[in-house]
């Protein structure tokens, strides 16, 4: 299973990989990201109350937003453990952040720059919309390189942290913040819908395929809280026995 979802990601990676970015965007990928793009991007210009609500979803505070109701999910898990179930759910924390680095090598070891679809049509000289422009509000909308889109990735990460060690409900509440926080930044052509559907995905496949449905993810847990329990609680165990 675990080689499966390894060529799975690798499979899809190649797919865009070969893919022909050019003002004629023919093919599987280049047709869906430019179709998705010029379809947000004309509702800016024609729907006032869609325009504006792009434009609060990109500010770079709902990006806060969405941290706190990640945190908000981990926080209704961590209040109904005891002492142990709460040192563990915080080295598993740890865990997941060190997930994402691993996930991060990816992006440095593929070296992709690709424009925002804003930037690339832009350079194409054909005519788009911005939403920072549109509304005069400073929101994201515009990126130098927006490939594997990391936003994603981290927000991938943490749903399937959540479906391994809390099932599926707390599996749903996270894809719920995973379409709700990614979907912004494709609304706004910030990110392509491949930075996240092929970027994100693939790295997810690989990376989390070997973190957790091999024993590393367990392991790596057990460890910190081992070696918590070691610097911070000797000394109450030395107490205890006196």
């Amino acid at each position: 299973m675990i080689i499966l979802f390894n060529l799975l990601g690798i499979a899809l990676f190649y797919s865009w990989s070969t893919a022909q970015y050019d003002s004629a965007m023919q093919g599987f990928w280049p047709a869906i990201d430019s179709q998705v793009f010029l379809f947000f991007n004309g509702m800016l210009g024609d729907n006032l109350p869609f325009r504006y609500l792009v434009a609060f979803t990109n500010l770079r505070f709902f990006d806060t937003i969405g941290f706190l109701t990640m945190l908000g999910i981990f926080g209704w898990h961590y209040r109904k453990m005891d002492k142990a179930g709460r040192r563990w759910m915080l080295c598993m924390g740890a865990v997941m952040l060190l997930t994402a680095v691993i996930g991060k090598q990816f992006d440095l070891a593929w070296n992709v720059e690709r424009p925002s679809p804003t930037k690339f049509f832009t350079e194409l000289g054909v005519p788009v919309l911005r939403v920072s422009n549109l509304t005069g509000w400073p929101a994201k909308d515009w990126s130098g390189s927006s490939f594997p889109g990391d936003h994603g990735m981290c927000l991938l990460i943490f749903c399937f942290y959540m479906l391994r060690y809390f099932g599926w409900r707390t599996f749903m509440a996270g894809l719920a913040v995973v379409v709700l926080f990614s979907l912004p930044r494709v609304m706004s052509g910030a990110h392509w819908v491949s930075d996240i559907a092929v970027g994100a995905a693939s790295v997810n496949l690989i990376v989390l395929s070997w973190m957790l449905l091999t024993p590393a993810a367990d392991k790596l847990i057990d460890w910190l809280v081992q070696r918590y329990e070691k610097l911070f609680l000797k000394g109450e165990t030395q107490n205890d026995q006196v």
